[in-house]
């Protein structure tokens, strides 16, 4: 047995080295297999767009970039990019890093910036400002920030002013931007329907295209988040830095909607979800708060705020969003009058807590709506209002 054993172990070695000698690199078509793998391209892009409208919505400027980024299965091959749109004219093309370079500037002049930034939002308010009193603010206000701009730019170092200057060559050795740059900033020069195309191509030559329909909307004014007058309820907010905390929230007449509501004071900070004081609605829903606010018909808003009721009775508190259509508290209650309301109870609560709360609104066709505040059954407290628009 053996024997056989020791033979057969021979004839498979031999044969190996039989196979083995058949095999050889200088063969054609033997050895590594052709790559018949092709890339798979595809890309990604995101909206940059920026624009500037007047206080009448009146457009001035706008630039339609998107910032498109392209990809491809292939982590390791030698690849090319080769962007194409359709249609093409009037289409140009952004340098990637140049958005990066000019934050950079930002950011090497933040105090100055951060000033122009605040001069514009007021010269952006002033021409249809219709309030004398609230424009003779602004114009003063200008003036003093104008004043602080001058002496932030005085005072930029000469550190600072170098890196600027480094900063500004750099732009202006930025190469062009190209159909091949793999990430690139397309500014399209209007709004519509344009169809981007990429093609990818490996070190091999093989080659695959993929393309996207990129719909470029037309640019619209950014919705104002509404102004409330004294949200915090606490003395000298409004914007001359006068006011007792409720001013902004009179009604037009006592006899229709009732007294305005009372101030509850703190003497600490921190004791109030905001500032030293809030409002304070006695038990009898005798007092209100009123105010009205101009909305963006059309847009929809957050309206958020704090609420503590006293626990030792069984009542509510009410925050409504109200129609200007009703001219009487009882008018406020029909529900034609009502765009959004929410009522909390004091079951649950805990005495000197306050909670937040939120309530979604939709304009409408309204340009104007009231906030109304009001209680029944127990005392409560309400802080710190605040609105915002929704995107």
């Amino acid at each position: 047995m053996k024997k056989y054993l020791f033979n057969l172990k021979y004839i498979v070695l031999g044969s190996m080295i039989t196979l083995s000698s058949c095999v050889s690199n200088d063969l054609p078509g033997v050895g590594d297999l052709e790559d018949f793998t092709s890339p798979t391209p595809f890309y990604s892009f995101t909206d940059v767009t920026s624009s500037e409208f007047d206080c009448n919505d009146v457009e001035l400027w706008a630039k339609y970039e998107y910032n498109f980024q392209a990809g491809s299965n292939l982590a390791v091959n030698g690849t090319q990019y080769d962007w194409e749109v359709t249609p093409a004219e009037g289409v140009t093309f952004i340098n990637k890093d140049l958005p990066i370079l000019e934050q950079s500037i930002d950011g090497e002049l933040a105090t100055v910036v951060a000033l122009e930034k605040e001069i514009a939002k007021i010269e952006f308010k002033l021409p249809c400002e219709s309030n004398q009193d609230k424009k003779t603010v602004l114009e003063a206000t200008l003036a003093d920030l104008q004043v602080q701009l001058q002496t932030a730019k005085d005072e930029v170092s000469e550190e600072v002013t170098q890196n600027v200057a480094a900063l500004n060559t750099q732009i202006s050795e930025l190469p062009a931007a190209t159909l091949q740059d793999r990430e690139l900033i397309f500014s399209f020069p209007a709004p519509g329907t344009y169809t981007v195309g990429l093609t990818v191509t490996d070190n091999l030559g093989k080659s695959a295209y993929t393309e996207k329909t990129v719909t470029v909307n037309q640019a619209i004014p950014t919705i104002a988040t509404p102004e409330i007058g004294e949200p915090g309820f606490d003395d000298g907010t409004l914007f001359d830095g006068t006011g007792d905390g409720r001013d902004s929230w009179r009604s037009p007449n006592n006899s229709d909607w009732g007294g305005v509501f009372q101030i509850n004071s703190k003497s600490e900070l921190g004791v109030l979800p905001s500032g030293l004081q809030a409002a304070k609605f006695p038990a009898d829903g005798s007092r209100v708060g009123y105010q009205e606010i101009e909305v963006t018909p059309g847009a929809t808003y957050v309206l958020t705020y704090f609420s503590e009721l006293d626990t030792n009775n069984v009542g509510d508190v009410t925050v409504s969003l109200i129609s200007t259509n009703a001219k009487t508290l009882a008018e406020s209650k029909l529900e034609a009058n009502i765009i959004a309301s929410r009522t909390d109870s004091s079951v649950g609560r805990v005495d000197d807590v306050f909670k937040k709360h939120a309530i979604t609104f939709e304009a409408g066709v309204n340009e104007s709506v009231i906030i109304l505040l009001t209680n029944s059954n127990t005392e409560c407290r309400l802080d710190a209002f605040d609105i915002i628009v929704k995107q």
